[in-house]
């Protein structure tokens, strides 16, 4: 708040220079609307699109490089290797995030990532027409809140992990037909390609990026981060507005848990060098259609997505057990009776709303997205979400972008009911899972080339769905959370 007051009382009274060279920015911005900056690889539609993001999925070019002059490239060396294909990026994020109030206990977690990405154009390297090779390194540190602190399902930071160095891409890609079709091979993510909401990529709580509803129900959260897994993928681009792609991947990214002593993905697959290819699949595809992104197009542009996944193999039911008996009742064998294969299905929508008349790369947008998957096998059977978001609202700050979003995660009714068994079966009290959600608002002020500052303020309701606290002698229920964040990023 005390940011938003210092930008709006220094806008009060713009000197006419400034005015002046405010006009000359505008004239010199080339159109963001229909360009291939949009995040996912589509068409830009969101004109609230942020500058910055820790989405992978996102599209950043600003780089403090051009701050710092001839100092930005000692010895010419990157551009000189940009001369031969060769483009290296690097960025430092940062932050703190305090919970203030309610979750299993109030404090404060830190957390810094190191995101190096190269990326190889194989026709100026070696002639190659059509190749490319980009790899991602991780080095995370730090712990995590929702972990540590709050014991939500919606994770609070997209950047939380577990502290270690890893690999997360490594791929190869064949563009064909002039670039309408393209084929990936290697180590994929699929949180950089899927579901990706252009304007929800501006919040930091994780879930309006790759949403709670896959990190929870797919396997290990499926190729995301911090995790990729291998595979192939396949995208046709028949114009400019209408694509497709689907991909083939190994369906569990952390590994095989063969001994049954480690189930957390990332502590089996510490590095990210495991490459995994004995699980059963996961198969994912989604269709996007670009709209009213030609020059003097009558109506405002958006992105309109269906898409679904598959994961093949057996899964265990949340409620019964083989002979049909309730989990909860000491007579059944704990363990339930057995599914085969698993899916889900999602849908998205991001629109521009408003433009400004004399900045036509500013103005707002909104997002919605919704998916759901069965119920009888997964913990979350139906998520949605929503937001919308205005860049260059304050006079003078064209980059900065502030933003309002709400995530709603359902609890199965398999997962309530086996709630409700345990308690009649004499378990005792308990709480009975039903829903989680979270609020969060949040301005993203970009300092200068490659530097920004994002604070942000979220509240979430039923941590964990409604899961008793471990904390808490009695069990009593995870309060409603307040918590507050500060993201600092760098990019070179």
């Amino acid at each position: 708040m005390g940011i938003l007051l210092l930008h709006a009382a220094a806008a009060v009274a713009q000197p006419a220079s400034d005015l002046q060279s405010e006009a000359r920015r505008i004239a010199a911005e080339e159109p963001a609307i229909g360009s291939e900056a949009g995040a996912g690889g589509d068409p830009q539609t969101s004109v609230a699109q942020p500058v910055f993001s820790a989405r992978r999925s996102a599209e950043v070019t600003t780089s403090i490089q051009d701050l710092l002059g001839p100092a930005g490239d000692p010895g010419g060396y990157r551009a000189y290797l940009r001369t031969r294909g060769i483009v290296y990026d690097l960025i430092y994020f940062t932050e703190a995030v305090h919970t203030a109030r309610g979750g299993m206990r109030r404090g404060t977690a830190t957390l810094g990532l190191v995101d190096i990405d190269v990326d190889i154009d194989l026709d100026a390297f070696a002639g190659w027409k059509g190749g490319s090779l980009h790899t991602t390194f991780y080095q995370i540190h730090g712990t995590g809140a929702s972990r540590s602190f709050v014991g939500n399902l919606l994770t609070v930071s997209d950047i939380e992990a577990l502290s270690a160095s890893r690999l997360n891409e490594l791929w190869f890609e064949q563009s064909l037909f002039e670039g309408r079709v393209a084929v990936r091979i290697g180590q994929l993510a699929t949180d950089t390609e899927y579901m990706v909401s252009q304007t929800g990529i501006l919040f930091t709580n994780g879930s309006f990026g790759w949403p709670a509803i896959l990190a929870t129900d797919i396997t290990s959260g499926g190729p995301s981060y911090p995790l990729a897994a291998p595979g192939v993928r396949v995208k046709v681009v028949p114009n400019a507005n209408l694509s497709f792609q689907g991909g083939l991947y190994d369906g569990d990214p952390g590994g095989p848990d063969r001994f049954g002593r480690e189930p957390d993905p990332q502590r089996r697959n510490r590095s990210g060098t495991r490459f995994p290819l004995s699980d059963p699949a996961l198969a994912i595809a989604e269709v996007s259609y670009a709209y009213n992104i030609e020059p003097g197009a009558k109506g405002e542009p958006g992105t309109v997505t269906l898409g679904g996944w598959y994961r093949f193999g057996r899964f265990n039911a949340l409620g019964q057990d083989a002979n049909g008996r309730s989990l909860a009742d000491p007579a059944s064998s704990g363990v339930g009776r057995r599914l085969r294969g698993d899916s889900g299905v999602y849908g998205l929508i991001d629109q521009t709303i408003y433009r400004e008349p004399n900045d036509p790369n500013d103005g707002a947008s909104v997002f919605l997205r919704a998916s759901g998957s069965p119920g009888d096998r997964n913990l979350i059977d139906f998520y949605l979400d929503g937001g919308i978001a205005y860049r260059g609202l304050l006079p003078g700050r064209s980059d900065d972008t502030m933003g309002l979003a709400v995530g709603y995660a359902h609890i199965a009714r398999g997962a309530h009911r086996l709630d409700v068994e345990a308690v009649v079966l004499g378990e005792g009290p308990r709480p009975r899972r039903s829903m989680e959600a979270v609020v969060e608002a949040t301005y993203q002020a970009v300092l200068g080339p490659g530097v920004a500052l994002q604070p942000s303020v979220q509240y979430v309701f039923k941590p964990g769905g409604g899961i008793g606290n471990p904390r808490d002698p009695d069990g009593a229920r995870i309060r409603n959370a307040t918590i507050l964040g500060l993201r600092a990023t760098i990019r070179y």
